[in-house]
């Protein structure tokens, strides 16, 4: 026993620089414990009082080895391991990168953005579906598999943050439904699709859709748009002005409309449209034979070029003046595909254009239920917040029992992009819940040109370190 006692002792005697470093990664360890309120990862110190003074472990046992293979083989693991584990630290709780896919916040946010995002702004979420690979979504690429395994899932549980979300604010999301996803087609989303095309059709297709998959809420795709109505707001789009608690909101000089250009018949060069930050992608001359009954209807001259695509305010007074055009029209919504907006086969013919009133729900706040407002709020009671909902002979049962009213249990928030004819949001998928919510953007620290090469302007560097978040 003594023997023991004093191997135990000489262990703790150590350099000081070995007892400083403890001390100091303790300090980290607990303040993170005590940040994340799980008291249970205590019990984990052990092993770093354990890496620095006791050494009981031999956690560096190949530093011994005369083997030069295993010394660079275990090198590389060694520092493999680590960078994994801090990276997975990282990205859960602090930072993530984002890239902008798609048009939809143009001009505020451009394809081809690279974002620093903030999970500590808004609080960053305790992992839901806490065994997967970091920095890996949801597929791995190439391989085309699961980076995550279901089970266990946590529920959900946000730290606290250092500021938080507010209307106007650019924020990345979970989308809300994208926890089933037809693996070939995803825009439109599947609930979309389904109602389109049938569930039986879109399931037994799979040469079309795909393989149908479930994924977790922090397992989803990640979107970027600008949060226009937050929870307990009332919301209201009328001839494409957002109106919340009946206030005309202000309009931010990236915001974008689609247009229809006419011109004397001038051609619209690649320079002109270059000059007005047109991508190429946007850039449609309207076949005249084909549709000159909607070129008509619009007002314009179906024997002369018309243009589609969208114009922010500066852009639109440039299109104004720019030589050969002689009429700019608004794209009603519509006129080129049809306008299915949430809630899907709803009967209170609301477009993209003219959306609402629509209360965005808030944590506690009571609801009157009735069954003209239930397929608004059925997603939120059914899926979003696991209540068992039924509607039996015209009356409304949650978990079984009668309901002409509901408390929500969690705030929500109202979505929609800054390129507001070309984006697939809150109008058209409804309320993103607060456990969806990722992070705030902070800064650009990339973006690439998609229309450019590399030594042709690819690269836009006026866009470096451009504040994303509002």
């Amino acid at each position: 026993m003594n023997s023991e006692k004093q191997t135990f002792a000489s262990r703790l005697k150590k350099p000081a620089k070995q007892w400083v470093k403890c001390t100091i990664w303790s300090l980290i360890y607990i303040l993170f414990i005590a940040w994340v309120g799980n008291f249970w990862w205590l019990l984990l110190w052990p092993f770093i009082f354990d890496v620095y003074i006791t050494k009981i472990i031999p956690w560096t046992w190949w530093k011994k080895s005369k083997n030069k293979t295993v010394l660079s083989v275990m090198s590389w693991v060694d520092a493999i391991v680590f960078a994994l584990v801090a990276v997975y630290f990282i990205h859960t709780y602090l930072f993530q990168n984002y890239q902008i896919p798609t048009s939809s916040l143009e001009k505020s946010l451009l394809v081809g953005d690279f974002l620093a995002v903030s999970k500590a702004s808004f609080g960053p979420r305790v992992p839901m579906t806490p065994l997967s690979f970091p920095l890996v979504q949801h597929t791995f690429p190439i391989l085309n598999s699961k980076s995550f395994i279901e089970k266990p899932q946590w529920e959900y549980k946000r730290l606290k943050g250092t500021d938080k979300l507010e209307r106007n604010d650019i924020v990345v999301f979970n989308f809300p439904t994208g926890d089933t996803v037809c693996v070939k087609q995803q825009n439109p989303d599947y609930y979309t699709l389904c109602f389109l095309y049938g569930r039986d059709v879109v399931r037994s297709r799979t040469d079309i859709f795909g393989e149908i998959v479930y994924r977790p809420v922090d397992r989803r795709e990640n979107y970027v748009k600008r949060c226009v109505g937050i929870a307990g707001d009332w919301l209201e789009v009328k001839n494409n002005q957002i109106i919340v608690n009946g206030k005309p909101q202000e309009h931010f000089p990236g915001i974008q409309y689609n247009y229809f250009v006419q011109t004397d018949g001038t051609r619209l060069t690649d320079e002109v449209l270059d000059g007005l930050n047109i991508s190429k992608e946007d850039r449609i001359l309207l076949d005249n034979s084909q549709a000159g009954g909607l070129i008509s209807t619009l007002g314009l001259n179906p024997n002369l070029p018309v243009y589609n695509f969208p114009l922010t305010e500066e852009s639109y007074k440039k299109m104004q003046s720019t030589r050969g055009v002689v009429k700019l029209v608004i794209e009603p919504s519509g006129v080129l595909m049809e306008d299915h907006t949430f809630p899907l086969g709803n009967t209170y013919n609301w477009s993209r254009d003219n959306y609402g009133p629509i209360y965005i729900p808030k944590a506690g706040a009571v609801l009157k239920l009735t069954i003209a407002n239930l397929p608004i709020y059925e997603r939120i009671i059914r899926v979003y917040e696991k209540n068992k909902l039924e509607l039996k002979n015209g009356q409304i049962f949650i978990n079984d029992q009668p309901a002409t009213s509901y408390k929500f249990k969690m705030n929500y928030y109202w979505m929609m992009g800054d390129n507001r004819h070309k984006s697939a949001d809150s109008r058209y998928w409804g309320f993103v819940p607060e456990d969806h919510i990722v992070g705030r953007p902070m800064f650009v620290w990339l973006s690439l040109n998609k229309d450019k090469s590399l030594f042709g302007g690819k690269i836009r560097w006026d866009r470096f370190f451009k504040d994303a978040s509002r």
